[in-house]
């Protein structure tokens, strides 16, 4: 996973120097709108929505667009946009096996542009289940080892039921069942960390390596993805090696 974490990190500076913020409120908007539709608009009781304004506040979003997603979902704000969410599954260029997950008011559109864009690169549409085997759904987090050393962070992220952590250099990656997810934010908080990540994350089971030049194909391919309006997030089974994070710091710089 050391691979994705960094990948995620030199895409987070590429966002920060981009200041693409409208796409960005916008996809942690719908979050929090479906979140508040789904559980209701007070965090203390729905965690999903909790961890939705905290990824929006970790992103700068202002408080009152926060309150205009809760709203919006709970239906005190009757803006007449309907939301809905959606997974399409399937492969990008060179076999990779891709899941994207949508939050759309139109999904004719959300399917044409995903289609059109797998095609254009080399991939394709796949039918339900024929890529989620391939994936389990698991509570993920993220943080620099500076804030929490190896040892601490394994013995806490055990306690609170993960099942894997990681290092590699100054990354700490924490991987646990879903059920696991807020025993571990909480242990994690309780401990003064903030991680960069924490989600829960379709990972691969088995994850598929490629040459640099095939990699960075792939990695455009699912960064044009999570550039369209309606995609919330891409999940994919490419092993990232350290060429080509090496490469793809060269081309971002």
């Amino acid at each position: 996973m050391s691979g994705h974490s960094h990948w995620a990190t030199i895409r987070r500076k590429k966002g920060a120097a981009d200041a693409k913020k409208g796409a960005i409120f916008t996809r942690l908007a719908r979050e929090i709108v479906m979140a508040s539709r789904e559980g209701g608009g007070d965090p203390d009781s729905n965690f999903r929505l909790a961890l939705a304004i905290e990824k929006a506040r970790g992103g700068n979003m202002p408080k009152e667009n926060i309150d205009r997603a809760i709203k919006r979902g709970t239906g005190e704000d009757k803006d007449g946009t309907v939301y809905e969410e959606i997974t399409y599954e399937g492969y990008g260029p060179h076999g990779v096996a891709l899941i994207m997950d949508c939050v759309t008011d139109n999904r004719n559109r959300a399917v044409a542009e995903i289609r059109h864009l797998l095609n254009r690169s080399g991939g394709n549409m796949a039918e339900a289940g024929a890529v989620g085997w391939q994936f389990s759904r698991n509570a993920y987090f993220s943080f620099p080892a500076s804030m929490l050393g190896y040892d601490k962070a394994f013995e806490l992220a055990l306690d609170a039921g993960a099942e894997d952590v990681q290092q590699d250099g100054d990354n700490i990656e924490i991987i646990g069942p879903v059920e696991a997810f807020k025993k571990i934010s909480d242990a994690l908080k309780k401990a003064g960390v903030s991680p960069d990540d924490a989600e829960l994350r379709m990972i691969s089971k088995q994850d598929l390596e490629l040459p640099v030049d095939q990699t960075l194909s792939v990695l455009r391919t699912i960064e044009s993805l999570e550039e369209l309006d309606d995609v919330q997030s891409v999940f994919h089974n490419l092993k990232i090696s350290d060429e080509a994070l090496v490469a793809l710091e060269a081309e971002e710089a």
